[in-house]
């Protein structure tokens, strides 16, 4: 039986923090952890969750010496997982009852390197507004940069393939989770589960609701950089990757086509025909144009 480990990287989220504990001990599956790192906290969010979690063995609280940022704490709770099985859990979040359970059991097979699923948009009380509808069935390739966005919560993944990565970059503070799925998922594939497994609680003490725009543009712009470096792509659809990264829009620009309706429709079909014949799947893209874009590999 896996044992997965859930992870909270804290600061100053302590109000929230009973709705993520309580959609913790509701799990219908039982062999997990919780490990919490409290990036150096200012108000009394501590003491709240140390009466909370109390003597509860499966809840693990870690503090920060002194504010590090997302990028640090997450990778410190990583660090400090010991499931085979590990996921994000925001302590402003909450799961529901059946997401590490239906999580785990995707793991069966081997080539799975993680999974994702839906989430549900909830208000600042966590009640439910609307399903995130940008969640889909990817098709991962060396050229998916999850942008636009398709991946998200619940994602977990398998601990040993994380250690093969170069880890969650500690200087980043925006942009962190697309950070871990670029590097994992270039390990194998991710298994999507077509269910709501996770509340996403919307309000203005929110990290992300707090970044501007702008600036969360230009952290996925670097983090896409970065793996374009790392997976050795020097041209994308007729057009060179820059030498160094100095202007984010440059690189939204180069995977801008990957907005286009016939780049969408071709990576539809291919998700459908993955395992179907490959002959006939040639031939259909073949014969849509669909291949007219030309990525080279270096």
């Amino acid at each position: 039986m896996k044992k997965i480990s859930v992870l909270i990287a804290h600061y100053n989220n302590g109000r929230f923090f009973e709705d993520c504990y309580l959609s913790l001990i509701q799990q219908t599956y039982q062999n997990w952890e919780a490990i919490i790192v409290d990036d150096a906290s200012t108000d009394n969010s501590l003491e709240f969750i140390k009466s909370i979690i109390k003597d509860d063995t499966r809840f693990r609280l870690f503090i920060n010496d002194e504010n590090k940022g997302c990028g640090f704490t997450k990778g410190k709770c990583v660090e400090y997982a010991t499931g085979d099985i590990c996921g994000f859990l925001d302590p402003d979040d909450a799961l529901f009852p059946q997401a590490l359970e239906k999580s785990v059991e995707k793991f069966t097979d081997g080539s799975v390197v993680a999974t994702y699923s839906k989430m549900l948009m909830c208000d600042d009380n966590l009640l439910p507004q609307n399903v995130y509808s940008g969640t889909k069935q990817i098709y991962n390739d060396p050229y998916f940069f999850n942008c636009p966005l398709q991946v998200a919560h619940f994602f977990t993944f398998r601990k040993e393939i994380y250690c093969k990565t170069q880890g969650i970059n500690p200087d980043l503070k925006r942009a962190v989770d697309q950070d871990l799925y670029l590097k994992v998922l270039e390990f194998g594939q991710a298994v999507y589960i077509d269910e709501v497994l996770y509340k996403y609680r919307l309000h203005s003490a929110g990290i992300s609701q707090q970044n501007t725009k702008q600036s969360a543009k230009e952290s996925f712009a670097y983090v896409i950089y970065e793996a374009m470096k790392r997976r050795g792509i020097k041209e994308i659809n007729n057009r060179k990757v820059p030498e160094n990264y100095t202007n984010p829009q440059e690189i939204h620009d180069l995977i801008n086509y990957q907005v286009g309706f016939f780049y969408r429709l071709e990576r539809k079909l291919r998700v459908f025909f993955r395992h179907s014949d490959l002959f006939i799947f040639s031939c259909f893209i073949e014969f849509s144009g669909a291949n007219a874009f030309n990525f080279d590999l270096v």
